[in-house]
């Protein structure tokens, strides 16, 4: 029986003025699956994720969302359906404690019920190991734990898509190592889309990678698939 496609695109495309940043895709992410989003510099990820959570419109074709044409909604709607997203520049308010950054994005969840969000915030933290941290000021963090942080308030949201921009930026290799143990734990619980040039957590983590090159997708295949593929390593894994 074929897997329930939760995300799925049409011909998306965007332009900006002559540059042709994506073209043309045909995707689907089907539900309770890791994905791994990779490609070179300038191939068009950071625009297809846009594309996505609706922080830009589309030039041409269709995003739908759990079986809904979701092309024309805002950014904050797609959010209310349930995908949650981190972006490769933090996003956590500074002056805030941990809990009270969390706090703000599970209220999304639980609004008027202040037991569930604090047990929401809680278990959000503790997932991402930072349940000890709970009310130091999130500016004080390293980035990486500002990352981290970030992840627990998209976990907070108990989403049906988290989408996770470059979340291994700037962790340390044990906490590299947390990371993807924490990606294994959401396997069948929510559906992961994973922008991510550590190789190795791509490879450890991805159920599927999609490649993408010069805005259109070049290749999409399990992790043991992309490694031996010749245009994928010439186009990117630098093997070719």
């Amino acid at each position: 029986m074929a897997a329930v496609s939760l995300l799925s695109t049409s011909g998306l495309s965007r332009s900006f003025g002559g540059l042709r940043a994506v073209h043309d895709v045909d995707f689907e992410l089907p539900e309770g699956e890791v994905r791994a989003l990779i490609g070179p510099n300038g191939a068009g990820k950071s625009t297809f994720v846009n594309l996505l959570c609706g922080r830009i419109a589309a030039s041409a074709g269709k995003v739908r969302f759990d079986g809904r044409d979701v092309t024309s909604l805002a950014a904050h709607r797609r959010i209310a359906l349930g995908m949650a997203y981190t972006f490769q520049i933090t996003s956590v308010f500074a002056r805030l404690s941990l809990h009270e950054n969390v706090a703000l994005a599970v209220r999304r969840k639980h609004r008027g019920d202040a037991e569930a969000v604090r047990r929401g915030v809680e278990a959000a933290l503790a997932r991402v190991g930072l349940a000890d941290r709970a009310e130091q000021i999130a500016g004080d963090l390293s980035y990486g734990h500002q990352r981290l942080l970030e992840i627990a308030m998209g976990l907070g949201q108990a989403p049906r898509l988290l989408i996770l921009d470059e979340p291994t930026q700037g962790l340390a290799e044990s906490e590299v190592e947390d990371f993807k143990a924490l990606i294994r734990s959401l396997a069948g619980e929510t559906t992961v889309l994973l922008i991510e040039h550590n190789m190795s957590v791509v490879m450890d983590t991805a159920d599927r990678i999609t490649v993408l090159n010069f805005g259109e997708v070049l290749a999409e295949e399990t992790p043991d698939r992309i490694r031996a593929n010749e245009a994928v390593q010439a186009a990117y894994l630098g093997t070719g």
